[in-house]
């Protein structure tokens, strides 16, 4: 499962071996025990990815093998590549445009590891190259 963490100025990828129907009753007990409200609601979301990322005709070539409708990956611009994702947002800001919140989806492993490589590869500087040979 991945999880994408969005925040008022950012967003954070976990990969996570949870199941989301895990996540989303701790999420839901957690909000229960501090008595706040909490959204869980079928959503989809989307993020870019630099177009240079060696990994990325990986995550291409696997895509066109699995045809699945939760992930689609197009041309955003000369620089990037859009990831767009279905599955399920939960938030506790019920008063907020969707800012503040998680994102969870549930693709196969392989793919959500290449995704999760590539995030990391891109926004956190880490050398997926480096790790892979560690």
């Amino acid at each position: 499962m991945l999880k994408l963490t969005y925040t008022e100025t950012a967003f954070h990828l976990e990969y996570l071996t949870q199941s989301p129907e895990q996540l989303v009753s701790l999420r839901v007990k957690l909000a229960m025990r501090v008595g706040d409200s909490i959204l869980v609601e079928p959503s989809s979301a989307a993020f870019l990815l630099p177009r240079h990322l060696p990994m990325l005709p990986l995550l291409e070539d696997t895509l066109s093998q699995h045809n699945s409708d939760a992930i689609a990956v197009c041309i955003a611009d000369s620089e990037s590549v859009e990831v767009s994702l279905t599955g399920t947002w939960i938030t506790t800001d019920l008063d907020a445009d969707e800012e503040n919140g998680i994102f969870i989806t549930v693709l196969g492993e392989y793919t959500e590891y290449l995704l999760f490589r590539l995030w990391k590869e891109a926004y956190t500087g880490a050398s997926v190259m480096k790790e892979a040979g560690e």
